[in-house]
């Protein structure tokens, strides 16, 4: 890393004040959130004490410039992306515009986040048949595995680019290449890897895209987004909708036609301040440069894999760089305890099926050896 992007990497991290109160490693659960959203959160308060309609009209544009602001971080032109307050009612909606008559059969993975395979078993009702790829070794999937999963009564596949327990991520070219050439439609949730992997749907031609906020974004709990291909923006129209969703929302007439834009995939009243809240940490992971993150959080997980690794503790996640997302999923006796016992020492990580270690860019390399000190020593502890 050039010592531009590391002073970089270092102003931004004065702008967490939590990352001064502990050693914060759970960006992969949420992300620490910077200063500016307090100013956010007292503009709003002064706006709705003192309300008036016409805040509508700035708070539109706040909105718009939120999700075209996700639209260019992910490598998508305006007007392709909508948020909402969460993943599970975009993918809902985009499930309820599919039509599963000739095509029934959703390919997906035996590591999904519960909301998916949830909400795909659900549409079973409406003829869908899910298609599960399993982890060959519990932590990741093999892509010639998908691939071969994906025929000509595949409607879409919707897989995760990273695996919320391990971290492991799919290699996503050869699926939608695959998908592509059946006919078949591609969905990625990436949650678990926008803001510390490098994504750009236009060059994987990825048909839709989800995540969240609350992660490696840094931002607020309450919003979610999805990107739909422009291609394909005219072909859908979601069953489950709401006034926002139709082309001319404020002029408040009869709603007569879906938006032209991926915000047909909207639904009622928007969720205004998470949208403004999460703005803020967008817009210092964009001038930071995810390239940088991405530099900086294999450095640092390189670092706890190499700690691990000498002190004897399982390596969950895939190692190869190229095949792991921004968290390291370690195990050992009584590790679910050894988080609360970390939090109190002031050592902040989560546990999903294992310690799930995870440095994000306002993180330091001295903070990953106090962090692997610590851990090491409750894993060497009687369990």
């Amino acid at each position: 890393m050039n010592a531009a992007a590391a002073a970089a990497l270092a102003r931004a991290r004065d702008e967490f004040p939590l990352v001064k109160t502990c050693v914060y490693m759970n960006s992969n659960s949420t992300g620490a959130v910077p200063r500016g959203v307090q100013a956010v959160l007292a503009s709003y308060w002064e706006t709705i004490a003192g309300w008036r309609d016409a805040v509508w009209e700035r708070w539109w544009r706040d909105l718009h410039a939120y999700a075209d602001a996700l639209a260019a971080f992910v490598g998508g032109p305006p007007g392709s992306v909508v948020t909402d307050v969460n993943l599970s009612s975009l993918l809902g909606r985009l499930l309820g515009a599919l039509d599963f008559a000739e095509r029934p059969t959703v390919v997906t993975t035996s590591l999904e986040f519960p909301t998916v395979p949830f909400l795909l078993h659900a549409h079973a009702r409406r003829g869908a048949r899910v298609r599960v790829v399993q982890a060959r070794d519990g932590a990741s999937v093999v892509e010639a595995d998908l691939v071969a999963a994906i025929d000509e009564t595949t409607r879409l596949v919707c897989i995760s680019h990273a695996a919320f327990e391990t971290g492991a991520l799919v290699d996503l070219a050869p699926v939608v290449r695959k998908a592509h050439d059946v006919g078949a439609w591609v969905a990625v949730d990436a949650y678990q890897s926008v803001g510390v992997v490098p994504i750009d749907v236009t060059a994987l031609d990825v048909d839709f895209l989800l995540g969240g906020a609350h992660k490696w974004l840094c931002g607020s709990i309450e919003t979610a987004f999805l990107y739909v291909h422009p291609r394909l923006v005219g072909q859908l129209e979601p069953p489950a909708t709401g006034w926002i969703a139709s082309r001319d929302p404020l002029t408040f007439g009869p709603a007569t036609a879906y938006a032209e834009t991926a915000r047909r995939f909207a639904s009622g009243t928007p969720a205004v301040l998470p949208a403004l809240v999460s703005h803020v940490a967008l817009r210092i992971l964009a001038d930071v440069g995810v390239e940088s993150v991405r530099e900086a959080s294999l450095r640092m997980t390189s670092r706890v894999i190499e700690r691990a690794r000498a002190a004897g503790i399982e390596v969950v996640t895939p190692e190869a760089p190229g095949r792991r997302g921004g968290v390291v999923c370690l195990r050992f006796p009584g590790d679910a305890r050894a988080v609360a016992d970390l939090e109190a020492r002031g050592f902040v990580c989560s546990h999903r099926g294992g310690v799930r270690v995870a440095p994000h860019f306002y993180n330091t390399d001295d903070e990953v050896d106090a962090f692997m000190d610590a851990l090491v020593d409750q894993a060497r502890r009687p369990s």
